[in-house]
């Protein structure tokens, strides 16, 4: 950061007094009665909705590298947190933003704000509130969303049978880990490494898929710790078990590329690729599969009524899947 510091109030009227927007007239009456600018946001859900809630806190050298530019900073603190929306089958409506910064640079504020107004205006959700500090660079980030009462998309109903599916190529943003020093060059680096950088700092959120999914998917979980990781978590809620095909893990020609023959092990335990995974009868599958929003959506496995993971391999020999992944502690 620079200096030419900015006090509290000037810094939240001045970056985020005006993040986000969410369309008010999708409803009869309005959903943000009171944004920024008092002591309490207050959210209004329309009859027949319940609200989701989701908090995200982000430590720069834990969840992020010290060098990250503001603005990919910006974009992808909202992205993880919308992707928790996603995985519920919510729709996005506001969020709130608890920011600690050393300092209170113009200039890095004004990017970080930018990468995250440019996500936020994307899908329609509005900065409503929040708290800023002086300390080492945090950020925590509550969001919320609408969806029909009783269709939120829980980890608990996956049944034995079901198709377990993803939402896309997994494995690209674990391997940008060891290219984050690239940053600044994503212009000039080969194509196989910019696209490894853009999935980790730039990911998509699949809201629209989500909401899709209401009354469709049984269970659903966001990829942010690495595929056996989170299907682990439906699994145990569920009281089931999966069966993986190796051959229909989906990894991405640019990856392999790069990687080679490590791009399956990055797809299965790397995390921080924020694709859905989630379980599906097979007769939804076949009437979902011709919609625009299901074109990357890969069927990886099969539900089990035996607890635990295995692996059905090459050579038609199946072996246990240890859940591993990403730990936070």
């Amino acid at each position: 950061m620079t200096n030419g510091s900015i006090d509290e109030f000037g810094l939240i009227s001045r970056f985020f007094g005006n993040v986000g927007v969410f369309d008010e007239s999708l409803y009869d009456s309005p959903i943000i009665p009171q944004g920024i600018g008092d002591d309490c946001a207050i959210l209004r859900p329309p009859p027949g909705h319940e609200i989701c809630l989701s908090i995200d806190t982000l430590v720069c050298g834990v969840h992020f590298p010290e060098s990250i530019s503001p603005y990919h900073l910006g974009y992808r603190s909202l992205a993880v947190s919308l992707s928790d929306l996603a995985a519920m089958g919510a729709k996005p409506v506001a969020f709130t933003l608890a920011l600690t910064i050393p300092e209170s640079s113009p200039e890095w504020l004004a990017e970080f704000s930018r990468g995250m107004s440019q996500l936020a205006e994307r899908h329609q959700i509005k900065l409503i509130g929040g708290d800023t500090t002086k300390g080492p660079l945090t950020i925590s980030i509550q969001v919320h969303g609408l969806v029909p009462v009783d269709q939120a998309i829980k980890r608990s109903g996956a049944q034995e049978g079901d198709l377990i599916c993803v939402s896309g190529s997994l494995g690209a943003a674990g391997a940008a880990l060891r290219f984050l020093h690239m940053e600044a060059e994503m212009d000039a680096v080969n194509d196989n490494i910019r696209h490894l950088l853009e999935h980790y700092f730039c990911p998509q959120p699949k809201i629209e898929l989500g909401c899709l999914l209401r009354s469709q998917a049984n269970a659903a979980i966001d990829i942010s710790d690495g595929l056996l990781a989170d299907f682990n978590h439906i699994a145990t809620s569920s009281n089931v078990g999966g069966l993986f095909y190796e051959e229909q893990i989906p990894c991405s020609e640019k990856l392999i590329a790069e990687v080679g023959s490590e791009a399956q092990s990055l797809a299965l335990t790397a995390g921080d690729d924020y694709e859905l995974c989630f379980s599906l009868p097979a007769q939804r599958y076949d009437q979902l599969k011709g919609e625009d929003l299901f074109k990357n959506v890969v069927v990886v496995g099969v539900v089990s009524a035996e607890q635990g993971l295995k692996m059905k391999c090459k050579d038609g020999s199946e072996r246990v899947l240890n859940p591993g992944g990403y730990t936070h502690f």
